[in-house]
């Protein structure tokens, strides 16, 4: 008698392990590792940071060339089928 009482607590035990804790186990597992996810890790913000400054080097060196480029070039006002010089 004792081993069928104790028996079917352990099978009622081991229903509502199944039906209630583990869903709820589960579901606060993969919500902590979405949070862990979402953020950076050191690797990506770093890799953002060297990202961040090529570009600010890329910004200047495209400037120094359009200043050189300007210098260089007659200014571009001129209609285009006109030629710059004497008007009748």
């Amino acid at each position: 008698m004792f081993h069928a009482v104790l028996g079917g607590k352990l099978f009622v035990l081991g229903i509502l392990l199944l039906t209630v804790v583990a869903p709820i186990w589960i579901a606060f597992h993969y919500m902590t590792r979405w949070r862990t996810a979402r953020s950076l890790s050191r690797e990506d913000e770093r890799n953002l940071v060297d990202l961040w400054d090529a570009a600010r080097r890329m910004e200047a060196r495209i400037e120094n060339l359009e200043r050189a480029v300007g210098a260089e070039a007659p200014p571009a006002s001129q209609p285009s089928g006109q030629q710059p010089g004497p008007q009748p």
